[in-house]
């Protein structure tokens, strides 16, 4: 039982931060058991479905009961967001064999990362309203509480009776990393006892995205919708959104041995940093700068890594240079296997970092490294050494994964995961 108490806690990063439980809804699959099974499977979980005003998208959905752990009332009251933080929480919870009961609550910590939030609901009130000749008494009184920043990481509060800290971090596209990068380091300043880290998304449930994508031309488009994401496929052209989550629980190491919790992997290596170059466009030595950073936290070389599950989103440019980037840190190791989640599931946008790294904590039992899906036609300058394409790879031993996740405005974020052995 994990209860506030005042041993001290080292201030110098010396402290553990390890994962004991994961709990995720992603387009094709809920719950890692059956999300793992597809990535290596290569079960693609994308669709098509009707928005406003476009008609017919492509996207990646969820399909989880959000009354498994909330009410109707709750559902309606709440965002798709908030309950996709609700429902991943609790099955972390589950997972990782804590008792929330009996737990200190003013010692738990939510930490969820979002990359927009309250889009949706803005938009989605604007057509109904509209369907009313703009009538202002039938504007929603839930518009407040549904719009504010804090809302993912306050349903999740409110549903469990957490009474420690609770925010969202907006980090575009690198907020699910970011979720549990801040998490960790609430473990190790001694904040929190307990973390709950992760990402969310609802985008696909607003039209705008998908407008935003197409009228800026990297907005994914294929016939066939389960292959319209292809990162470093040479007719790539663009990003599939999509809507999921991912939580974690975080804890110290020394909590985590005491009650013989079962452990996934351990935080050993982070980085956050800004390209400060273009609102949209990537650049390769700021990715490049950020994963050298998390090598160094994480004190180890690039030839230990394992595996780089790659940010790679299908766009033309992204693609490609975050390869370079890739390139530049990593050289010609043959120890390194790369590969990508998008390609099943789509941008999942705030919870893309935390899904995609998840993906991939089975590889320290099962020493495999999933595929790359779609890539029918590899496009040169994508072509990196053991980038693992369309069929999944056997390696002798994974001790290490390195995840890369990058957003608009030039932020990028990087976490490392060790294989916990005793």
């Amino acid at each position: 039982m994990l209860l506030h108490n005042d041993r001290p806690v080292e201030m110098n990063g010396k402290a553990r931060v390890v994962i004991t439980g994961v709990g995720l809804s992603a387009p094709n699959g809920n719950g890692l058991v059956e999300f793992r099974r597809n990535l290596l499977d290569g079960e693609s979980g994308i669709e098509k479905i009707e928005t406003h005003y476009m008609g017919e998208v492509i996207a990646g959905v969820c399909h989880f009961d959000p009354l498994r752990y909330q009410k109707k009332k709750e559902v309606r009251r709440g965002t798709r967001a908030g309950s996709f933080a609700i429902y991943s929480t609790h099955e972390a919870i589950a997972d990782s064999g804590l008792e929330i009961t009996k737990l200190d609550k003013s010692r738990i910590g939510v930490y969820v990362g979002i990359t927009e939030h309250g889009n949706v609901q803005t938009e989605n009130e604007i057509y109904n309203f509209k369907q009313y000749n703009y009538n202002l008494d039938l504007w929603s009184h839930h518009q407040n509480p549904k719009t504010v920043a804090n809302n993912p990481a306050g349903e999740v509060t409110l549903n469990m009776g957490i009474t420690g800290p609770h925010y969202t971090l907006g980090g575009a596209c690198a907020a699910g990393n970011i979720g549990l990068i801040h998490g960790m380091q609430m473990l190790v300043l001694g904040e929190v006892d307990l973390a709950l880290a992760g990402g969310v998304s609802e985008v696909i449930h607003g039209f705008g995205i998908f407008l935003s994508f197409r009228n800026e031309r990297a907005l994914a488009s294929h016939p066939d919708p389960r292959k319209a994401s292809r990162p470093f496929d040479r007719d790539r052209n663009g990003v599939v959104c999509s809507e999921g989550g991912c939580i974690c629980v975080l804890e110290r190491l020394e909590d985590a041995v005491k009650r013989g919790a079962k452990i996934y992997g351990e935080i050993i290596g982070y980085a956050i940093n800004s390209d400060a170059f273009d609102f949209v466009l990537p650049c390769a030595q700021g990715q490049a700068e950020c994963m050298r950073l998390a090598l160094k936290r994480a004190r180890i070389a690039p030839e230990d890594v394992d595996i780089i599950n790659t940010h790679a989103t299908g766009t033309p440019e992204g693609d490609k240079v975050e390869c370079q980037a890739i390139r530049e840190v990593f050289g010609d190791s043959s120890n390194v296997y790369v590969n990508n989640t998008k390609s099943y599931i789509g941008h999942t946008m705030g919870a893309a970092g935390a899904l995609e790294l998840v993906g991939n904590l089975p590889s320290f039992e099962d020493h495999i490294v999933h595929q790359t899906i779609n890539v029918d036609n590899l496009d040169p300058e994508c072509a990196l050494p053991n980038l693992v394409v369309n069929q999944p790879r056997q390696k002798d031993r994974v001790d290490c994964v390195l995840n890369n996740s990058f957003g608009m405005l030039g932020l990028n974020s990087v976490v490392i995961v060790r294989r916990f052995e005793k």
